[in-house]
């Protein structure tokens, strides 16, 4: 059974419940998101906090830590670690541990958005994380080492869990100590996202998953994304990234012979082109049972220098975990036994 704490809406009404006022449930958050004892600071609890309240902090903080424990942990070369992570009802989630002190958490318990190329897309969506499950990861990848990054771009589409996913940024983006352009928010594309980060307090970093330039293509890839076509998804992310002050950030997972083609490299010129954005280009994950291979590094280095050339800020970045099958879902998958599942991939997609 879910926690009755997993969303921080549930969260506050349980402690304003307990006497706490507005400076005292922000102390409880604000430690619990730093994975800091209740118990910590200079002041002493009993001078400043109600009896009530007190009394309650040590279940309470038993209870936000079952929102989140480890159940493994898989570190690899590169400095990055995948973290099987237990929620209060059983179910488990992955976070990955990033070099540089960053972490990929995850907002769903898999997802309905069947990306053909991942392999958390083949449960289909089993049930939303609360804000304070998303919080709960962070939390615990902070008993570990120190976490100055949150990118939301593990299991799940933090579009279809917005007010969730939104009141973790906001925690996470005040009283959780980041930054705001180090929370990035990751999406296939989803017109409600445009309208609703601008108006947070807490306007994050917005990653857009585009993979091709190609709308019938995409549509393929990406079988049940909102069908929007990439020239507009690209125009959407230039007004956030303009509003916010920092460039939007357009993800593209290479796949040889799909969309690593000369033909794909000059449209991303054309539709790039003055654009205030970075293009992040990975060589895609490995997964086992899927058609789908690995572009040679010298071809995905050979496009980034050709688009460099033209003027495109364009990032090759190695996918975390290679040697801990770092591919979104893959150790979900491993845990529960289902490894050998059968893909489903669209007939209609073949190499050009």
């Amino acid at each position: 059974m879910q926690s009755l704490i997993a969303n921080l809406p549930a969260l506050r009404q349980r402690l304003r419940a307990l006497g706490a006022l507005p400076l005292h449930e922000e102390r409880v958050l604000r430690l619990w998101a730093n994975a800091l004892p209740q118990t910590s600071g200079r002041r002493r609890l009993e001078d400043f906090m109600p009896q009530s309240l007190r009394a309650a902090l040590p279940a309470l903080d038993e209870e936000l830590r079952a929102l989140a424990r480890l159940r493994s942990h898989h570190p690899a070369e590169d400095g990055s670690a995948r973290l099987l992570v237990e929620l209060s009802d059983g179910q488990a989630v992955e976070s990955v541990l990033l070099p540089r002190d960053g972490l990929c958490v995850s907002t769903q318990l898999g997802c309905a958005v069947g990306c053909t190329f991942c392999m958390t897309g083949r449960e289909g969506l089993l049930r939303q994380l609360g804000s304070g499950e998303i919080v709960a990861q962070v939390a615990l990848a902070r008993t570990m080492r120190p976490v100055k990054k949150v990118v939301f771009m593990g299991m799940g589409e933090p579009a279809h869990n917005l007010d969730n996913v939104l009141d973790a940024i906001d925690l996470l983006g005040g009283a959780g100590g980041i930054g705001h352009k180090q929370l990035v928010f990751s999406t296939v594309g989803d017109r409600r996202v445009f309208d609703r980060l601008p108006l947070g307090r807490v306007k994050p970093a917005l990653a857009l998953s585009l993979h091709t330039t190609k709308p019938a293509l995409r549509e393929q890839l990406l079988p049940r994304a909102p069908r929007i076509d990439p020239e507009e998804l690209v125009e959407l992310g230039e007004t956030y990234a303009r509003t916010t002050g920092y460039p939007i950030q357009l993800q593209w997972t290479l796949l040889e012979g799909i969309n690593d083609g000369d033909d794909e490299v000059e449209a991303i010129a054309r539709l790039l082109r003055g654009k205030y954005a970075i293009l992040n280009m990975i060589p895609y994950n490995q997964v086992d049972g899927l058609p789908y291979r690995r572009p040679s590094w010298e071809r995905a280095a050979e496009i980034a220098r050709t688009l460099h050339r033209r003027g495109i800020l364009t990032k090759l970045r190695q996918s975390a975990g290679q040697d801990v099958e770092g591919g979104c879902g893959q150790l979900r998958a491993r845990a529960a036994g289902t490894s050998g599942w059968k893909p489903l991939i669209p007939t209609a997609l073949g190499r050009p």
